[in-house]
């Protein structure tokens, strides 16, 4: 750790917002030690063994990642058929409702269409019997004028 007599420190700005320093560090002293070692760490001589071993772990984490890769796969594709089928259900019903729907409507007008005609022919068939009585109210009371009919 430096001691006080190797720092220095330099004001650099003072305002009213705040002041800034600048912070000076002497240069180590030679003979302390540097707090991480400069060579790397020896390393354990590895035996076949142990490097046969690691090859069979990673072997295995390999498969069993693939493994797990291939049983998201497989579950994503059922859930897609599981959606698709949904909407083909979906589909078919909104189909069948729709055809219902236009099933019922087309019965309904059917059923207007033959109602109004009826009631047209009803019409139609009591003008004529109008028209019939007053021809036979001509006939009864104006016999003399004549029987020539056009």
């Amino acid at each position: 750790m430096a001691s006080a007599e190797d720092i220095q420190v330099k004001e650099l700005d003072k305002r009213a917002s705040g002041q800034a320093f600048e912070v000076i560090l002497g240069a180590p002293a030679p003979d302390s030690k540097g707090e991480f070692p400069l060579s790397p760490p020896k390393k354990k001589d590895v035996s076949l063994e142990e490097i046969q071993r690691k090859l069979d772990a990673a072997e295995e984490r390999r498969k069993n990642h693939e493994a797990e890769v291939l049983k998201h796969l497989a579950e994503k594709r059922e859930h897609e058929k599981e959606v698709l089928q949904k909407a083909m259900e979906e589909n078919n019903n909104f189909s069948k409702m729709a055809e219902e729907k236009l099933q019922l409507k087309m019965e309904a007008n059917k059923e207007n269409r033959t109602a109004l005609m009826a009631a047209m022919n009803e019409k139609f068939k009591e003008k004529d019997k109008k028209l019939e009585e007053v021809r036979k109210n001509k006939e009864t009371k104006d016999p003399s004028e004549g029987t020539s009919e056009d």
